[in-house]
């Protein structure tokens, strides 16, 4: 929108005159009407002030200090807990008194300039003018500033997108590798997502969780396919290569300010983490290992054994289950177990796939994820519980998987194919 020109917008400025004698604010009122200010409010009783702040809004206001019932430095104290600090308000105070005391005490209560009494029309004229150009251009900074936010959000808004769009193809080139629909990452989101907030995790953080765990197993890109796809049990060196996308994962996720590439790189090295600590990442266990990889693992467990690979057939849903049971206190943080099968009771886990297309939110604003954290690594959402005192060993992983003997991507250790 176009600036008017400044002198017009200062005659178009609103002007209130307080002052408890009658004849000055006559001589004011018709000074600043015949100057060309439309807008002009007086008043004679201080008591007044308050309201008709509210309700006029004036853009300036002459204030005399010595009045009955309120005085001026009363009407500035009032004023103060009304006006924003970053606001540019001019107060013009008349007075007979310009005394150093007087004058630093309204200065320091808001005051920007003085008026003597009796008033001289062209000092009277040129100071209001002076102050009300000041204000003037204040208010159009400030529009100014509030378009160049607009405009900031917007690209912040534009560059969320994208980020996303492109987090998403990275998670598809992951997943094509040994799915070729690339529908497991994104079921393993939503699952993670549907988990995390049923164990209670912040609204905006089960958003960003949909997103951060479709790149659990984007460290497979830098797995070879001999391996990825291999249809038999893998020897000991293989499963130890296998292991090594979880680190690759953490290295390309890693080092961002933001927290959605954060939760991403915190998800794809702690996922194949066992709570009883015999997995791999790390050697974490129990609440050292974050929420997030809790998570992501029974949803990624879940959603493997639950379908087809090249190299092992899709379980049955009792089977899935029984295996995800069976791993409770063992690979699995048992909050987080009872968290899916309250999921499973009510029938969501049966529609995940109709509600990838449904009414999970997607991320929140820009700020969610392009808000840099206040401290890189931390872990998200509440740790639960005492570390349970269970043992188990690591196993090589059989029919082309990445996880330990209870399960993992394409892991077939548990019902046999």
């Amino acid at each position: 929108m176009p600036e008017t020109d400044l002198a017009s917008e200062v005659l178009g400025c609103r002007i209130l005159a307080v002052d408890d004698e009658p004849a000055n604010v006559r001589v004011l009122e018709r000074l600043l009407n015949r100057a060309g200010f439309a807008e002009v409010r007086a008043l004679t009783d201080p008591r007044m002030v308050m309201r008709t702040f509210e309700t006029f809004e004036p853009d300036l206001l002459l204030l005399d200090l010595h009045m009955p019932w309120i005085d001026g430095f009363g009407i500035l104290e009032m004023l103060s807990e009304v006006i924003p600090r970053e606001e540019y308000f001019p107060i013009l105070v008349l007075t007979g008194d310009l005394s150093e005391e007087v004058q630093d005490q309204a200065l320091s209560m808001g005051a920007r300039d003085f008026l003597t009494k009796p008033f001289n029309t062209s000092e009277v004229l040129l100071r209001i003018q002076n102050l009300l150009e000041a204000r003037v251009l204040h208010l159009r900074l400030q529009r100014h500033n509030r378009t160049l936010e607009e405009r900031v959000e917007q690209r912040t808004r534009d560059l969320a997108e994208a980020q996303v769009e492109i987090l998403h193809r990275l998670a598809l080139a992951a997943e094509y590798r040994d799915d070729l629909t690339g529908r497991h990452a994104e079921r393993v989101g939503l699952l993670s997502a549907l988990i995390g907030r049923e164990v209670g995790l912040p609204e905006e953080d089960v958003r960003l969780l949909r997103r951060a765990a479709t790149l659990h197993d984007v460290g497979k890109i830098g797995v070879s396919d001999s391996i990825l796809m291999k249809p038999g049990p893998l020897s000991e060196y293989e499963f130890a290569t296998m292991q090594q996308h979880t680190d690759i994962g953490r290295r390309i996720l890693s080092g961002s300010r933001f927290r959605l590439l954060q939760m991403a790189a915190e998800v794809a090295t702690s996922h194949h983490e066992w709570w009883n600590g015999a997995g791999y990442g790390k050697g974490l266990r129990g609440v050292d290992i974050p929420l997030t990889g809790r998570i992501v693992a029974v949803a990624d467990v879940f959603d493997s054994l639950s379908h087809e690979r090249p190299y092992k057939r899709a379980f049955t849903r009792k089977e899935t289950l029984d295996y995800i049971r069976a791993g409770e206190g063992k690979q699995f943080d048992p909050q987080v177990v009872e968290a899916f099968f309250k999921l499973v009771d009510r029938g969501v886990v049966d529609r995940l796939d109709s509600l990838l297309a449904e009414s999970l939110p997607e991320l929140p604003g820009p700020s969610s994820f392009l808000r840099p954290d206040a401290e890189e690594g931390s872990q998200v959402g509440t740790e639960w519980g005492e570390e349970p005192s269970m043992a188990g060993e690591a196993k090589l992983g059989s029919a082309g998987g990445d996880g330990g003997s209870m399960g993992g991507d394409g892991a077939a250790s548990g019902p046999a194919s």
